[in-house]
């Protein structure tokens, strides 16, 4: 162990990088040790204050060669640079001294001593072409480490390209690749869509052509991604010529709610050509489906319409009340009051029963046609005027025209159902 002060930043430098060079260190871990040196000594030297520097080799816990480097400062304040920071970190200790332990390289140590051989003797500092060799020496050796460092720097760019490089291939590859599954998602979806939709205009009754009478329908599911729902309508004509309709809106959506719907429409369909009336219906239905399942929850409107005569009866289970659109424009909600399949005291409290007149229209529809927005009544308002608006049009049209202007900018979405009779008589 040898141990030497220094009064100014040059002699250090000198010195450290001396011992450097005596044991070989590569001019990058050169540059670093005295670059770190230097830089905690600078507050001291600059102040006029002296430091020590003692040097050490011996063998680490693992058997390798070591160098340490103890550089003892006068005051405790005098270490103003954060260790851990430095170019070659060190370890600040309690006294004041900051310390480096450096792996030196496997190579055969130095027969000499070489600590004592690089650090200053007390001599005069040397003068004249002495003092210029050593200059020159120094610069020389601080260029070596200079390009030592340019050269790390220029591995490190390179590097750094590369993996940039690396990155982007790998960012289009995954970005190729997620495009690629959304694109089987999508095309999934609308797979999935197009069978439900299939199942359920499978499940829904054929087209009804009655003499006197045109029949329109149409149907929109809450979202794509649900393509079924609980909005259902039946249709069909009884043994005494008379139109028999059903709508109903099973509680719920998708697939669960389309089972209801069909379970409850296929009841009424029975009771209805069993000859039950018009009356009993829906307190009927709810007596068949409640032993085998107590969830079937579903509001539900029927209508008899006699094509000859234009007699229209009509019972309500809890659902929204037919709208009338008279052929001079009047419109009249037909108000019947009941409660639907699974609701307590289910049954229509009474039948209403009007006359349809020649090209007087009548609007059947589902909740989510006038709920869209936050007042029902006001949804009911719009209905009318929507409906005169487009009651001129062929009655194939009227549905989807009258429901496409009453979903526009709606609250929350909901399956729709909207059906249009047109009466015209049978010689119409």
């Amino acid at each position: 162990m040898t141990t030497a002060t220094f009064r100014t930043p040059a002699a250090l430098r000198r010195t450290v990088r001396g011992i450097a060079l005596t044991y070989r260190l590569p001019a990058e871990d050169r540059a670093r040790i005295v670059l770190s040196l230097s830089e905690t000594a600078a507050t001291a030297l600059n102040a006029g204050r002296p430091v020590t520097l003692t040097a050490t080799d011996d063998a680490g816990d693992d058997g390798a060669g070591r160098l340490t480097l103890a550089l003892g400062l006068p005051r405790r304040e005098d270490v103003q640079v954060m260790t851990d920071q430095l170019p070659l970190p060190g370890e600040a200790t309690a006294d004041g001294t900051v310390v480096w332990r450096v792996p030196l390289p496997q190579v055969t140590a130095p027969a000499a001593a070489p600590v004592t051989a690089v650090l200053p003797c007390p001599a005069a500092a040397p003068v004249g072409a002495a003092a210029r060799r050593n200059g020159d020496a120094d610069l020389a050796l601080l260029e070596e480490e200079l390009r030592a460092a340019l050269a790390r720097a220029d591995l490190l760019a390179d590097e750094h390209r590369k993996l940039k490089h690396e990155l982007a291939e790998t960012n289009s590859g995954v970005l190729a690749l997620y495009v690629q599954l959304e694109e089987r998602d999508e095309e999934l979806r609308k797979a999935h869509g197009r069978t439900l939709r299939a199942l359920e205009d499978a499940l829904r009754p054929r087209p009804l052509h009655v003499d006197g009478l045109d029949l329109a329908v149409h149907y929109a599911p809450a979202s794509d991604d649900t393509p079924t729902g609980g909005d259902l309508y039946d249709w069909f004509t009884l043994p005494d010529g008379t139109v028999h309709i059903t709508i109903v809106d099973a509680l719920g959506h998708g697939i669960t709610s389309t089972r209801t719907a069909l379970t409850v429409t296929h009841a009424v369909r029975t009771l209805a050509l069993e000859g039950h009336p018009l009356e009993s219906i829906v307190a009927r239905t709810d007596d068949i489906l409640a032993p085998f399942d107590q969830n079937v929850m579903a509001t539900l409107l029927l209508a008899h319409l006699d094509p000859a005569s234009g007699r229209l009866s009509l019972a309500n289970g809890s659902h929204p009340p037919a709208l009338l659109m008279r052929a001079d424009g009047e419109a009249d909600f037909l108000e019947v009051r009941g409660r639907g399949v699974g609701f307590p005291l289910p049954g229509s409290e009474r039948i209403l029963t009007t006359t349809l007149r020649p090209d007087d229209l009548l609007i059947l529809y589902t909740d989510g046609l006038t709920e869209s927005r936050r007042d029902p009544r006001e949804g009911e308002r719009r209905l009318v005027s929507t409906a005169r608006r487009y009651r001129a049009r062929p009655t194939q049209d009227v549905p989807g025209s009258i429901a496409r202007d009453m979903l526009t900018d709606v609250l929350h979405e909901d399956d729709t159902l909207a059906m249009a009779v047109r009466f015209r008589s049978p010689t119409g």
